[in-house]
């Protein structure tokens, strides 16, 4: 018999369902799903099933996920606000390690070549570290244009789900014993998105699996030095006006917030006139939606289509691709989803 509590706890977190409700759904008791969870008792290969059916994964899953070093249900590097409610990050949290489990469910069908690698570098640097990615990864001067691209063509998985801003959660990230993964509400906008992306490589870069109580402001160091280097943005900040950093967003891709809040740590605003540019941007309801960010380049991830689309064409269908990341079948597979090409990775079957 097999254990699988932790496994079964996260996978239904992520689904978003109670104990009642899972209980229903795969014809067994309450409090027998609470001794598996707590691995009080094995769940016979009936049950296992059922149960693995009602949560849209594979038995082999379940089992699965037991196995991985350092175990399933660990913490995820997350921008939340402090408002969050602990139900719906921990849900995402869950969701997180899902996909962590089920790309790695994938990989033992395919290996992925990176082209690209995502260092891990001293987190008392963030600046240093921020240069030194862009240094590595040979990336031109300027901002960064299509972020998204950069990150997959280091192997990095960048899943964007609908969180709504009601949660307001815009990032999590974790790394996979090998894999990056980076899950993005797609409901905020291009500029905060990219901003989270670039906070979440900071965290993927500095910290690991490990966080303190310094990590946040790290991790905002490094996106503020990776998407805005200083070298080449400070001779526009010099005395900033509103109107200003509005025409700089549409140039550098991230929001006129980020862009005060560069001003001032450089030192070309005082903490009153930095005071006094949020009070305008929040004069004009400009905190949550700002101007210019439709006008931006959109962040499309690709890497999962490009996977998907790798594998199907080695000759198998939706369904075979399905099982293979761990569920039970197309409908529900909502990572691995063929749509388009990406070139960013070279995808070889194994043998």
């Amino acid at each position: 018999m097999t254990f699988i509590g932790e496994t079964l706890l996260t996978a239904r977190l992520a689904a978003g369902m109670t104990q009642e409700e899972l209980a229903v759904a795969a014809g067994v008791t309450q409090a027998a799903l609470s001794r598996y969870e707590h691995d009080l008792r094995a769940p016979e290969r009936d049950a296992l099933g059922a149960l693995a059916q009602a949560l849209g994964i594979t038995p082999k899953l379940l089992e699965q996920g037991n196995r991985i070093p350092g175990g399933l249900a660990i913490g995820a590097h997350m921008r939340r606000r402090a408002t969050a409610k602990p139900g719906d990050w921990k849900q995402l949290e869950a969701q997180l390690n899902m996909a962590r489990l089920h790309a790695q469910s994938l990989a033992t069908e395919m290996v992925m070549s990176a082209q690209l690698q995502v260092p891990s570098l001293d987190p008392d640097a963030p600046t240093l570290a921020a240069q030194s990615v862009r240094l590595q990864w040979r990336m031109p001067a300027g901002p960064v244009h299509s972020l998204t691209r950069w990150l997959e063509a280091a192997g990095v998985l960048v899943i964007e789900r609908d969180f709504s801003r009601a949660i307001r959660v815009d990032g999590l990230s974790q790394w996979a014993d090998g894999w990056a993964i980076m899950m993005i509400n797609r409901s905020v906008p291009t500029d905060r998105k990219r901003w989270t992306m670039a906070h979440e490589l900071g965290h993927l870069v500095l910290h690991g699996q490990q966080c303190d109580t310094n990590s946040e402001a790290e991790a905002n160091e490094f996106a503020a030095e990776f998407l805005m280097p200083e070298v080449e943005i400070r001779p526009s900040l010099r005395n900033p006006k509103l109107g200003t950093l509005r025409d700089l967003k549409g140039y550098w891709g991230v929001s006129i917030a980020a862009l005060a809040e560069r001003a001032f740590s450089l030192g070309h605003t005082t903490s009153a006139q930095r005071a006094s540019l949020y009070k305008q941007i929040s004069a004009r309801g400009w905190r949550l939606d700002e101007p210019g960010s439709d006008d931006l380049a959109p962040e499309t991830p690709r890497l999962a289509s490009h996977i998907a689309d790798t594998f199907l064409a080695k000759g198998l269908d939706a369904t075979d691709l399905a099982q293979a990341a761990g569920f039970t079948d197309s409908t529900v597979n909502n990572i691995f989803v063929p749509t388009i090409k990406s070139p960013t990775l070279r995808l070889v079957s194994q043998a």
